[in-house]
């Protein structure tokens, strides 16, 4: 699959249905190496108050992907795991 077969597919939990964002408004940790996808990294919107606070990131590991379709990319992020829930830095 191709970067810009990603691009404008929305990300989806399954164990949920959060919406999570958008590829696009997204940023990909690729390995140097080999090319392939590391993670996805989304990047937290807020309010007023949180724009002079540190920018806070939620990071979707590549093996968390369990399907892209035509328009959504569904992945499975447990509330028990500590980077869903919490956004890091």
């Amino acid at each position: 699959m191709r970067l810009g077969e990603l691009a404008g597919k929305e990300i989806i939990n399954i164990n949920d249905g959060a919406r999570l964002g958008v590829v696009g408004e997204t940023d990909l940790a690729i390995d140097d190496e080999t090319g392939q996808i590391k993670s996805i990294i989304l990047p937290r919107k807020g309010n007023v108050l949180s724009m002079f606070a540190e920018k806070q990131e939620l990071i979707i590991p590549w093996e968390s992907v369990k399907k892209v379709g035509f328009e959504v990319i569904i992945v499975e992020l447990d509330q028990a795991i500590p980077r869903y829930g919490k956004y890091l830095i």
